[in-house]
């Protein structure tokens, strides 16, 4: 059994899992890249993911994240090849996606199950689409992300393995190529598999209803924000649309760029007027 998941996060907590049900146990495999952000167009050629990987440089040039997409670590083309190597080696071997009702991992999915059409028979789904589970303190809940399930609740989602469909293998590769052909940089989850795209600059709106006239630090300024914003995505993505709005003369930065705990935002202060008359 082999198992893809979309967050880190994601990761560990199947891994639990696999201590409370020995037949779930597998090779973990994580699509690292968040291809709910940023441009989309052939990616299933080496040109079009190398034009993704030049992007992401560009937007964590001097800031807290700058350099992670130069090492290397992510590569997700490497991570299909290697899935398929086992396939092809294992006839008998099946292959589970786990996802959650968000953006980031339904937006993975489009892009992982459009390079698996040969196998499919072998290739299950598990899509916690608007489902209750039991959260550590009893009570019911619907999780927007795998890692927030405790491990006994796996128990319950493998039931939910289900084989992706001849027809969703036909038609689901067609709306990841509409969404990349619309070249547009934020997607946003509508309802069941249903992605709506936004332009890059989706969240700067959102990100200003929390910026003060006082300095904040960005990085306490981000807890604010994804606490209380309606739709939020990754720091790396969102200090590029901060570095936008410093750029643009709305908002003022200073400190430390490249460490969260040292930058500081605020709103822009205005030139003062001269009240003096000649």
């Amino acid at each position: 059994m082999i198992h893809v998941v979309f967050q880190h996060a994601d990761v560990e907590a199947l891994k639990k899992s696999f201590e409370l049900d020995e037949a779930l146990q597998g090779q973990i495999f994580e699509i690292q890249d968040d291809y709910a952000v940023g441009p989309l167009n052939d990616l299933f050629s080496d040109e079009g993911m190398a034009a993704r990987l030049q992007w992401w440089k560009e937007i964590l040039t001097d800031g807290h994240y700058e350099g992670i997409a130069d090492d290397g670590h992510v590569n997700d083309p490497a991570v299909v090849t290697e899935i398929k190597k086992l396939l092809d080696e294992i006839s008998e071997e099946t292959l589970w996606i786990w996802a959650a009702q968000n953006k980031h991992d339904v937006s993975g999915y489009y892009w992982l199950m459009s390079q698996l059409k040969d196998y499919q028979g072998r290739v299950l789904i598990l899509y916690l689409n608007n489902l209750p589970f039991i959260n550590e303190k009893g009570n019911l809940f619907y999780p927007t992300n795998l890692f927030q399930i405790p491990a006994k609740e796996f128990l319950k989602a493998k039931k939910l393995a289900r084989p992706i469909t001849l027809s969703e293998f036909e038609v689901d590769p067609d709306e990841w190529t509409k969404l990349a052909n619309e070249n547009k940089g934020v997607r946003l989850l509508e309802g069941g598999k249903k992605l709506i795209q936004k332009e890059y600059d989706y969240y700067d709106a959102e990100l200003l209803k929390f910026v003060t006239k006082d300095w904040q630090k960005v990085h306490k300024f981000f807890n604010q924000f994804y606490s209380k914003a309606n739709e939020t995505t990754g720091d790396a993505y969102l200090l590029w649309r901060l570095k936008n709005l410093a750029a643009s003369g709305t908002i003022d930065v200073q400190g430390n760029k490249k460490n969260m705990k040292e930058m500081e935002i605020r709103w822009s202060v205005p030139e003062p007027i001269n009240l003096l008359v000649d």
